[in-house]
């Protein structure tokens, strides 16, 4: 699974927002990937630092993605407590 941050610089100006929240410092933005339609859930924590990606997948209802991130990471067993570094 590619995530956002690891992304060629020239693929993140491919990247649309389709809708963001924040809410008690917590920025949640849905971003579709125009050149193959990925979409993806970005979440940023302004209080802790913590930031994470996830990738919608086929099975998954992007709306319940987007309002359960937390929820979805822990499932799918993304660490939400950093950034994910890109190599």
């Amino acid at each position: 699974m590619g995530e956002v941050n690891d992304m060629a610089p020239q693929a993140l100006t491919t990247m649309r927002e389709l809708d963001s929240r924040t809410t008690d410092g917590i920025s949640v933005r849905l971003l579709w990937h125009e050149p193959d339609g990925r979409v993806f859930v970005s979440v940023a924590d302004s209080k802790t630092g913590d930031a994470f990606d996830l990738e919608i997948r086929d099975r998954d209802r992007t709306r319940e993605v987007f309002h359960h991130p937390f929820a979805y990471a822990a499932w799918y067993g993304v660490d939400t407590r950093r950034d994910s570094p890109s190599s």
